[in-house]
């Protein structure tokens, strides 16, 4: 198979979508549905992408980055005109043309593959990509002749009732010859109701001007699927996800419930961990061997090493070692590095701190921008006072230190190794190794005052005897 060059329509409103975004920006498993078509379009062996922008260009063109060369459309007049913005783009290039719509989800490698070979194959000027459709209402037909050529393609509403039952259908998914593409866009009009140039007008002059034009059936049914609606964003995130679990669990991987596991595309899972019910992993997230993940984890763009435990936790951007434990209720925020052995307990938050192996933060502590060393424990209700309302400051602990619970550190500060920070302390200079720092004020307890407070009361009138 030769190579081919890619047309993306990327330029429409989206109407039915409802929404502020771009139709083509909406994500399925964590991916926008425009990546998803780049994506396919790559695997199959395209050469050049060029995506055709209207609607919120900037947004799409931010999603695309340098994956494609975006073209504006400034005027949406329909699919064919959008294909006319890239004749320009394509001077240079004589060959195979795909065209697809940004909202192909469904469209894979294997049925470009299929279709640009059998395209070559046939030295046609135009393949069409069609499916088979048990209820192809709303899906524009491929009308062929008794011997199997392509007569036209009929959009749903124009069909006669002879023509309504047919079962194949056009994917709005083509190869063309781009020379004669581009020279049958330039015999077509917008003679229809909307006012638009269709490219399925393109199939008919060409078939006119005696142009051989073919199409391959997909073996998918969902080839010819679109997303419109977020009723069909929402079977296709359902259906990609099925896809996923089950690849993962065929990879070694346990789902206790794989119908409330919730995996994104770009999720890396190695085998013999188990996910338990109620996760959801998302992002570029790679999970080790061995671990257990869940319940009620959330991980986003994390790396989470072998035999980790991520137990009813929010995990984002944050670095996991091997053999550590998180949970249940914590969470680490962005910048945050565990290592080996560390334990990360109960309404605990971590943001861009380090904490070294071994090291312990139980329950209900607070660490910001601080570095952690091996082997250290942090008490219960213990935090770091990172931020003065205008900058955030460093705290370092060293190696073997030990931090008594409710104790605040005032940043910026450093204890030294080994050094101990009594409970109920609020630490605002360092405190040097194997020391004690106590930061809190003298206790003093007043003989009878429970007993006259009383008294004082019942004077007042403010309780009855």
């Amino acid at each position: 198979m030769r190579g081919f060059q890619a047309i993306v329509l990327a330029a429409g409103l989206g109407t039915r979508m409802r929404s502020k975004l771009p139709k083509a920006v909406h994500e399925i498993c964590g991916k926008p549905m425009i990546t998803l078509v780049l994506d396919a379009l790559e695997a199959a062996g395209a050469e050049g992408s060029f995506v055709v922008v209207g609607h919120l260009a900037e947004l799409v063109e931010e999603v695309v980055g340098d994956r494609a060369v975006c073209i504006l459309q400034s005027e949406q007049k329909g699919t064919g005109h959008a294909v006319m913005q890239a004749e320009d783009a394509l001077s240079g290039y004589e060959g195979p043309v795909v065209v697809a719509a940004g909202d192909a989800a469904y469209l894979s490698e294997a049925d470009l593959r299929s279709l640009v070979n059998h395209h070559q194959e046939t030295k046609a000027s135009a393949t069409i990509l069609s499916s088979i459709l048990e209820n192809p209402y709303g899906y524009g037909r491929v009308v062929r002749e008794a011997s199997g050529q392509i007569r036209r393609i009929v959009e749903d509403k124009d069909c006669s009732p002879e023509e309504a039952l047919i079962c194949e259908v056009n994917s709005s998914v083509y190869c063309f010859e781009k020379r004669v593409l581009f020279d049958a866009l330039s015999r077509i009009t917008p003679d229809n109701v909307q006012g638009e140039y269709y490219l399925t007008d393109v199939i008919e002059v060409m078939i006119q001007e005696g142009f051989r034009v073919e199409a391959v059936v997909s073996e998918d049914p969902l080839a010819a699927q679109g997303i419109n609606t977020r009723c069909q964003l929402a079977e296709a995130e359902r259906i990609y996800r099925d896809r996923i679990r089950e690849r993962l669990m065929l990879s070694g991987v346990t789902m206790v419930d794989p119908e409330t596991t919730f995996v994104d595309f770009d999720v890396v899972i190695r085998q013999d961990t188990t996910i338990l019910p109620f996760s959801v992993i998302q992002g570029k997230t790679v999970i080790g061997e061995d671990c257990t993940i869940g319940p009620f984890a959330r991980i986003v763009d994390s790396k989470v090493s072998s035999g980790a435990t991520i137990s009813n936790a929010v995990v984002i951007e944050a670095e996991v070692g091997k053999d550590v434990s998180v949970g249940p209720y914590a969470y680490l925020r962005s910048g945050t590095v565990l290592a080996e052995r560390a334990k990360i307990g109960t309404f605990v938050e971590i943001k861009k701190s380090t904490v070294g192996k071994g090291s312990k933060v139980p329950h209900q502590s607070y660490l910001g921008d601080a570095t952690v060393g091996e082997g250290v424990n942090i008490g219960a209700g213990a935090i770091t006072c990172n931020y003065d309302g205008f900058h955030k400051y460093p705290t370092i602990i060293s190696d073997e230190a030990f931090v008594g619970s409710n104790a605040n550190l005032v940043a910026p500060v450093k204890l030294g190794k080994g050094a101990y920070v009594a409970a109920g302390s609020t630490i605002t200079q360092d405190v040097p190794e194997g020391a004690l720092g106590i930061g809190r004020g003298q206790q003093r307890n007043i003989q009878g005052w429970a007993a006259r407070r009383l008294e004082e009361r019942k004077k007042s009138g403010s309780i009855e005897d």
